[in-house]
């Protein structure tokens, strides 16, 4: 899906929605966001791999249930209020992020977004990020979700769905 940007005086503003996982804040571009729901009840699928949650019923379609938490290599924790559902796109198979609490909707100039450093400082691959945006004193880890799965855990995950 292609990155919805606004021209501004020759530059593009990415539109984000972003997130928190542990003490970080993540963006994914808002056009690749279906919708965010709350954490409901997952029914576990076998031999799924280690970070997918299972499956839910959101409104008649099956959707594979991703823990962000988990693919990223950080500590799970339960659900709270806060905990969410992103429903996307990754690559061309409709899927739910796992994340601690959904925070806002921005507009951030690219301007204001660096390339991915080698070492990321949560020891994460750097394939699974577009780069890191600053608002403010904040930085963004801006998430790539095409490359958020592996070719085979995508075939994985359509099976199992």
């Amino acid at each position: 899906m292609a990155e919805l940007t606004l021209e501004r005086e020759g530059q593009s503003v990415l539109q984000l929605a972003t997130f928190c996982l542990d003490a970080e804040e993540y963006a994914v571009d808002i056009a690749a966001v279906q919708e965010i729901v709350r954490m409901t009840s997952i029914t576990r699928v076998p031999r799924a791999p280690a970070f997918v949650e299972g499956v839910v019923n959101l409104r008649g379609k099956i959707i594979p249930v991703i823990d962000l938490r988990k693919r990223f290599g950080l500590t799970p924790i339960e659900a709270t209020k806060a905990t969410r559902i992103i429903i996307t796109q990754v690559a061309s198979q409709t899927v739910g992020l796992i994340v601690d609490a959904v925070k806002e909707v921005l507009r951030l100039d690219s301007a204001a977004i660096s390339g991915t450093p080698d070492l990321v400082a949560t020891g994460l691959d750097a394939s699974f990020f577009k780069g890191v945006g600053q608002v403010g004193d904040r930085l963004i880890l801006l998430l790539d979700l095409q490359h958020l799965l592996a070719v085979e855990e995508v075939v994985a995950l359509a099976e199992s769905a």
